[in-house]
């Protein structure tokens, strides 16, 4: 049989159920104390969002003859599911699949709330606000494409492409590996999706992200000598030296790695940057000039650069300057100094970086991925305005060096990802609805 024109599967399928996909929502948000991500104070159980999802499913699944959908939870630690789902199309070969819905959240704190961060509520003036952690990132894919699957298996329509949906455990914390699609990947379980476009559903606003950043979190480490501030001239302040040789590091680093000219293409709201985001010190009193300290921070890197080497180039600064304090560092007035050569002191600095480094991503805006999905938004959205940022996805790197045509995308606010007072509105969902459709039929139409 011949697969529908895109308008026929669009009319079968119908529009985002409110009553469905509220439901299933509301019962995922009643999760998400559970679903907390930052060990050792929270470790998800990402099995109770999993289990929802099958639960919606199994009903139009070959587990229970009520339908098509191939339905499969996996699993690599006690409580932490991964879900994928297929409806199978006619062509092998063929498939067009959706990534990245995740199962685990970021913490919230309901004291500083407005509102339960843990149930779904809504708001009293405007219903189509849908409120509480997770509704932008993530669970509300979650439940949005929970529901694109649920509506095939139900409707059945014939398709040569196979449409696969892998919901995914631990997004929001890579301090523990092996558990979530990096699990799937090593295993090969997602390597007939390579034959298609993936469209990794975890961005928000509507449009495609078509750019990410890498990042690499870093410490600076001043060692200097503590000693009375009355008497400075006998110390060496780790507090000046470790915000002078910052001053340097952070020159050198602009120098070194310039806004890039791939960025315009991109539309990158930033180029490149690192910065000081945390400062930390052993402690002591107000008379004391400081023997150590810490400044901390991350570099946002847009794809076009390695992080590999940044991080190489991070060290070099620090050991040039470790050679030749006295002549690279600024001092901080008359009597601040970073060696005492009676003492045979010299300050030192150290760099290292945590082990949770992303690579950022540049989307193929050749692939026929991309082109469905900016033809997809067009048409739904009503304009289509692709864009980058150096806020960092994990994984998605991975899958794109892996050979996967990765696109972005998502239906959340931006403006509420991570924050408190998270919220959603149900239109946009909707839309992301009908997007996904439009791209299933415009796959259809060259097959």
């Amino acid at each position: 049989m011949a697969s529908p024109a895109p308008a026929s599967l669009k009319d079968a399928v119908g529009s985002l159920d409110r009553d469905g996909f509220v439901g299933l929502l509301s019962n995922l948000i009643g999760e998400t104390a559970h679903l907390q991500n930052d060990p050792p104070t929270y470790r998800p159980q990402e099995e109770r969002v999993a289990q929802h999802v099958v639960d919606v499913l199994r009903p139009v699944s070959v587990d229970t003859g009520g339908g098509p959908l191939l339905v499969r939870k996996i699993s690599y630690a006690e409580g932490r599911s991964n879900v994928i789902v297929e409806y199978p199309g006619t062509v092998p070969g063929r498939v067009v699949s959706f990534v990245g819905m995740h199962m685990d959240v970021v913490p919230a704190n309901a004291s500083e709330w407005d509102f339960d961060p843990f149930s779904l509520t809504f708001d009293s003036e405007d219903k189509d606000k849908l409120r509480g952690r997770g509704t932008t990132d993530c669970l509300g894919h979650v439940a949005l494409v929970a529901q694109l699957m649920q509506r095939l298996g139900e409707v059945k329509p014939p398709l040569k492409h196979s449409v696969i949906a892998v919901f995914i455990a631990n997004e929001e914390n890579s301090s523990v590996t092996g558990i979530g699609v990096d699990g799937l990947v090593k295993d090969g379980l997602l390597d007939k999706l390579k034959t298609g476009p993936l469209f990794w559903i975890d961005t928000a606003d509507k449009q495609p992200c078509i750019g990410t950043g890498g990042m690499i979190p870093w410490h600076l480490k001043a060692t200097g000598k503590l000693f009375h501030s009355g008497l400075a001239h006998k110390a060496i302040n780790a507090m000046e030296m470790n915000m002078e040789a910052l001053k340097v590091i952070q020159k050198r680093f602009y120098t070194d790695f310039p806004p890039h000219e791939k960025e315009k293409v991109y539309k990158f709201a930033t180029p490149s940057t690192m910065k000081p985001t945390k400062w930390s010190y052993p402690g002591g009193g107000l008379n004391q000039i400081p023997g150590e300290c810490t400044i901390s921070g991350d570099v946002r890197l847009t794809p076009f650069y390695s992080t590999s080497h940044v991080m190489e180039k991070l060290k070099e600064y620090v050991e040039d300057i470790n050679e030749r304090l006295e002549t690279i560092l600024d001092t901080c007035g008359p009597v601040s100094k970073y060696i005492l050569p009676d003492e045979n002191l010299r300050g030192r600095l150290e760099i290292t970086f945590d082990g949770d480094v992303m690579n950022g991503v540049a989307c193929n805006l050749e692939s026929r991925g991309y082109h469905a999905l900016c033809k997809a938004t067009k048409e739904i959205v009503g304009h289509v305005e692709p864009y980058s940022i150096t806020g960092s996805l994990p994984l998605i790197r991975e899958l794109q060096d892996e050979g996967f045509d990765v696109q972005t995308a998502g239906y959340g606010l931006l403006k509420t990802y991570h924050a408190k007072n998270e919220y959603c509105l149900f239109s946009d969902m909707a839309q992301g609805f009908q997007v996904f459709l439009s791209i299933i039929s415009q796959l259809e139409e060259e097959a």
